[in-house]
């Protein structure tokens, strides 16, 4: 059916036409955009109108870093994010421990970093009302999770169980686990907890759908699983997938299942498959992103991957980048994301050429040296800016000033001509696209010691953030021919703002909400206004 959307201030992230007044949709495809006057005479009888009253329209958001049905089983389960002191923490797991005892405690996002007393967890904090449960909670960045004794002997993990390769199994003065597992440590919890059953993936994404739909993101790149894209594929025949899916897979599960992924990802309208996901470090906040000097608070570089030191990581890549799937590497520390960049260097020189829009996920922390590097070997940087507003109130306690002041760097990068994409990494933050606006605008942080802006000279303009959250999310997935502006020809994917985030103070950007999203020419959500 054809709708008409008139009346409206509707940035189009179109260069050739950047403002127009009037939409026109047919089916699930943009027809015209122009005038009011100019639409006139283009609205058949039976087109549906909708009378925007000057909101601010722009294309439907596009996060391109989320854990999507994760975020949604966060939905219901655990919330430890707003703790803000040990005890808090302690008091809310307490109260949720008393009515799920039935299986596993997971899920948490805690942030030590934002209590009073910025120490990590200890076991000893939840043993004594847990003593029959199973209790692993991940910190926020998901680089670092607590387990319980229970636990913790579940795994057989003890005072005699050695570090594995680009983890950490903190101990005591007397070689006692304290509970605390970093990165590759935490797969010796993994390996011994229940996976979610297909039907609890399926509620978890319809949550998440909804979750989705109320923030007007259209489009997700999703770092998925083979039982995820079997969850959306089941959401797609029942038409209920609300969101296009780009689905980023494990770079270990492509050498491990490579039959059985040509077999099951077959690209849809609404689904696809192009991308690997790797790591390289781990993160700021556990003190596991790799750097070249030590932190300033523990005398560690951080822990490198064991894929990156083994060599797997550029032999896996290469590979793939020669069966024309692109790359998508986890890199925080300046050494991390040096060392991709390397890999990517070599990977270009020696492969045959192409389109390859390799991907940096999150691109933190840059030397001054390495920032040209992404656009001169055309890698895209995959940021995460509401990470900012939490690291900008402790990462100069971690490495200092001198490291600081490249960290989050969107303006220079943008300067240098690099595309840079924005996403949230759901459920580490919440999704909601115009958080990531206010961050990269502003550069606020969670401790308001930052009043001009943490490294203010970083801070981009509204509608260079808009950008990253649509055009430039389209293109980091092959996808700016079909969707990230409107224009005619694209998909109507759209979405209509309370506010216009372009006239208000960009302080304010956080508080303006989503009134209508658009996904394939259909109204899926209408902000009740009563």
């Amino acid at each position: 059916m054809s709708k008409a959307f008139i009346n409206g201030t509707i940035y189009t992230v179109n260069d050739k036409m950047p403002l127009s007044e009037a939409v026109i949709t047919e089916g699930n495809k943009i027809l015209f955009t122009g005038t009011n006057e100019e639409v006139k005479s283009k609205i058949k009888k039976n087109s549906e109108i909708i009378d925007l009253g000057g909101k601010l329209m722009l294309p439907g958001f596009i996060d391109a870093h989320v854990h999507f049905i994760n975020g949604g089983n966060y939905l219901s389960g655990l919330n430890l994010r707003d703790a803000k002191s040990g005890a808090e923490f302690v008091e809310t797991l307490k109260e949720y421990s008393k009515s799920d005892n039935n299986g596993w405690i997971t899920g948490g996002n805690w942030d030590h970093e934002q209590w009073e007393e910025k120490k990590l967890p200890h076991k000893d904090m939840i043993d004594p009302f847990t003593p029959n449960i199973p209790v692993f909670i991940e910190r926020i960045d998901k680089h670092i999770g607590l387990a319980n004794s229970f636990a913790l002997n579940l795994a057989g993990i003890d005072n005699n169980t050695a570090n594995p390769s680009g983890g950490e199994i903190a101990k005591d003065e007397n070689g006692e686990p304290t509970g605390i597992l970093k990165d590759e440590a935490m797969t010796l919890i993994y390996s011994v907890i229940p996976k979610p059953s297909a039907e609890q993936n399926y509620q978890a994404a319809l949550e998440a759908l909804n979750e989705a739909k109320k923030n007007g993101i259209t489009s997700v790149h999703d770092i998925s699983s083979i039982d995820d894209i079997q969850v959306y594929q089941q959401l797609e025949k029942e038409n209920k997938l609300t969101c296009r899916v780009y689905t980023i897979l494990p770079i270990r599960d492509y050498k491990k299942s490579g039959d059985k992924i040509s077999r099951e990802l077959k690209n849809s309208d609404r689904i696809k498959f192009r991308s690997l996901k790797a790591f390289s470090d781990g993160s700021l906040g556990a003190g596991t992103a790799w750097f070249f000097e030590p932190y300033i608070d523990n005398p560690s570089h951080g822990l490198p991957q064991n894929i990156l030191l083994n060599g797997k990581l550029k032999e896996w890549a290469q590979e793939a980048d020669k069966n024309g799937i692109q790359i998508s590497t986890h890199a925080i520390g300046d050494k991390a994301n040096a060392y991709v960049l390397g890999i990517y260097e070599e990977i270009k020189k020696q492969n045959q050429d192409w389109d390859r829009r390799f991907r940096i996920e999150h691109a933190q922390h840059l030397r001054d040296e390495d920032i040209q590097r992404f656009s001169q070997a055309g890698v895209i940087a995959s940021c995460q800016p509401y990470h900012l507003y939490f690291d900008g109130s402790y990462a100069e306690k971690k490495i200092g000033p001198a490291r600081t002041k490249n960290a989050y760097p969107f303006k220079t990068l943008l300067e240098h001509g690099t595309i840079v994409c924005f996403g949230s990494d759901w459920p580490v933050a919440p999704l909601n696209p115009l958080y990531s606006i206010y961050a990269a605008a502003t550069r606020q942080t969670s401790d308001n010691n930052n009043p001009g802006g943490w490294i203010p000279g970083q801070k981009i303009p509204v509608e260079d953030a808009v950008k990253c959250c649509t055009i430039n999310s389209a293109y980091a997935a092959f996808e700016e021919n079909i969707k990230g502006s409107i224009e005619p020809g694209k998909i109507a994917d759209l979405v209509v703002l309370s506010e216009n985030i372009f006239k208000i103070s960009p302080e304010k950007i956080k508080d303006v909400e989503v009134d209508m999203t658009v996904f394939d020419g259909e109204i899926i959500y209408k902000r009740n206004l009563a």
